[in-house]
C-alpha cells in the first residue's frame, strides 16, 4: 500500500479551513433547528393531540396522475430530502475536486474511515437480527451519520474541535450520505421503470449543459431539476437520488475563460451558499419533523422498543459499530503506512469522534421508512433506536471530546493568531 500523508488530521490549508469554517457555522444552526423539531414532534406526538400530528403528516395532495399524491411526511422525505442531497453533492464534488482531500493520500483517510464506518454497523444489526428476517430489511438503518445533529452536539457542549478533526468529521459525514443514497437506490428501489428512468436523463442532461455554460438562471433551472425529481420518483427510484445526480453536474472550478481552474470557485460554490441554508435551516428540520414523531405508548411501550432487536441492533450498531468502525479502521492505517497522528492529537480524540459519528439521525430515519413503511410497528422501534443510540453516541462523546477540550482551546488559539494582521493566521505562514 502506498504511504499516506505524514500525519492524520493535520491542520488544513488557510482558505480551506476557512470554508470549512463557513460551513460548519451554517450546520451547526441547522443542528440546532433540527434539535428542536425533534423535541417538538415528540412532545406533540406523545401529547393528548397526538391525532392532530398524525392528521397532518399523513394529508395527502398532489396530482395523481404524476404519481405525485404524497403525504406531507412523504413529501418531507422524497421532496425536502432531495434538497439536502444536491447540497451534500455539491460539498463531496468540491471537497474532491478542489478541497484538500483533491489529494488521494488525504482522501483516504476520510473514505476508509467511512466505509468502515458503514459496514461495521450493518454488520452488528444484521447479528442482532439473524433470526428475524423481517427486520433484516433495516441493515442499513445505522450506517450514515447526522453532521447537522453532531455539530449541534459539539455546539452544546462547546468544544474547540481543531480544524482537522472537524474537516474529516465533515467529509466522513458527506461520504457516509454517498454511500447512503447508494444504498438507498440500489437495495431500496422495489419496482424499477426504465424509460422513466432514462426520461430523467433528460432534463438531468439539459441541466448539465446549462450548468457547464455557467448559466444560473434559475428560471431555467429550476424547473428543469424538478422534471428530473419528478421522473425519478415516477420511475421508482428514491427521489433524492436526483439530488445527487444534478449536484455532480455542476462545475466546480471556473471556466478557462473566466481565468482557469486557479481563479477561484465556480458554479458549486454558488448553488452551495444558496442551498446550504435551505437545506439545514428548513429542509432536514421540517422532515425531522415529521419522521421523529413516534408514539412511545409511556414506559411500557418503551420497554417494548427496547426488547425488539431492530431496536437494539440499530443502538447496539450506531454506539458500537460506528466506533469501532471508524477507530479501528483509522488505526489500522496508522500501522500499515508511514502516517501517524499530528503531535497535538491523541488516539483519544480518534476515540472520541467515532463515538460522536454514531449520532445518525436524517438518512437513519428515512431509511427506516423506505425499509419498513412509514407509521408500521417496525418503524416506530426503529425511530426509538435511532433515538437512544444517537443520544447515548452522543453522551459518551461528550464525555471523551470534554476531557480533551484544554488541549483543543489552546490549538484554536493559535490558529487564530494573527500578530501581522494580514487576515490569514500565523500557523498558515510556518513553513
Amino acid at each position: 500500500m502506498p504511504a499516506l500523508q505524514a500525519k492524520f488530521f493535520s491542520r488544513s490549508s488557510a482558505s480551506e479551513a476557512k470554508r470549512i469554517a463557513q460551513i460548519l457555522r451554517s450546520e451547526t444552526v441547522g443542528g440546532g433547528l433540527l434539535l428542536l423539531a425533534t423535541i417538538l414532534a415528540l412532545v406533540w406526538a406523545n401529547s393528548p393531540w397526538s391525532a392532530a400530528y398524525e392528521t397532518i403528516r399523513d394529508f395527502k395532495f398532489g396530482p395523481e396522475s404524476l404519481k405525485l399524491s404524497l403525504t406531507v411526511g412523504q413529501w418531507a422525505a422524497d421532496g425536502l430530502l432531495a434538497i439536502f442531497f444536491f447540497a451534500a453533492g455539491l460539498e463531496l464534488k468540491r471537497e474532491f475536486v478542489a478541497g484538500d482531500l483533491r489529494e488521494p493520500r488525504r482522501a483516504a483517510i476520510p473514505i476508509v474511515a467511512a466505509i468502515s464506518g458503514a459496514a461495521v454497523p450493518a454488520l452488528v444489526f444484521i447479528v442482532f437480527n439473524l433470526g428475524n428476517s423481517d427486520g433484516l430489511h433495516g441493515w442499513a438503518i445505522p450506517t450514515a451519520t447526522d453532521i447537522a445533529f453532531a455539530l449541534a452536539v459539539l455546539a452544546v457542549i462547546s468544544t474547540h474541535l481543531p480544524s482537522g478533526l472537524r474537516t474529516f468529521l465533515l467529509t466522513l459525514a458527506i461520504v457516509d450520505d454517498l454511500i447512503a443514497i447508494t444504498i438507498i437506490a440500489v437495495f431500496y428501489t422495489e419496482t424499477l421503470s426504465i424509460p422513466l428512468l432514462l426520461l430523467a436523463m433528460l432534463p438531468v442532461g439539459i441541466f448539465a449543459v446549462l450548468v457547464q455554460k455557467r448559466i444560473r438562471s434559475w428560471y431555467l433551472l429550476l424547473p428543469l431539476a424538478a422534471a428530473a425529481w419528478a421522473l425519478v420518483h415516477a420511475s421508482g427510484v428514491h427521489a433524492t437520488v436526483a439530488g445527487v445526480l444534478l449536484a455532480a453536474t455542476v462545475p466546480v472550478m471556473r471556466s478557462e475563460a473566466r481565468g482557469g481552474p486557479d481563479a477561484g470557485p465556480g458554479l458549486a460554490e454558488h448553488f452551495e451558499h444558496l442551498i446550504r441554508p435551505i437545506s439545514s435551516g428548513f429542509a432536514v428540520p421540517v422532515f425531522a419533523f415529521f419522521a421523529a414523531g413516534v408514539t412511545v405508548g409511556g414506559f411500557s411501550g418503551l420497554g417494548d422498543s427496547l426488547g425488539d432487536t431492530v431496536t437494539l441492533g440499530i443502538i447496539f450498531a450506531l454506539v458500537g459499530g460506528k466506533t469501532i468502525g471508524i477507530f479501528a479502521s483509522t488505526f489500522l492505517l496508522s500501522k500499515f503506512t508511514k502516517a501517524h497522528l499530528d503531535d497535538d492529537l491523541s488516539w483519544t480524540d480518534v476515540f472520541g469522534l467515532a463515538l460522536l459519528a454514531g449520532v445518525g439521525f436524517t438518512v437513519s430515519l428515512l431509511i427506516g421508512e423506505l425499509a419498513f413503511g412509514p407509521g408500521s410497528l417496525a418503524d416506530d422501534h426503529a425511530k426509538v433506536g435511532v433515538l437512544v443510540g444517537s443520544f447515548v453516541a452522543a453522551i459518551l462523546a461528550t464525555v471523551v471530546l470534554r476531557s480533551r477540550n484544554r488541549v483543543y482551546k489552546k490549538m484554536y488559539e493559535a490558529e487564530q493568531l494573527d500578530e501581522n494582521n494580514d487576515g490569514i493566521p500565523d500557523v498558515y505562514q510556518q513553513k
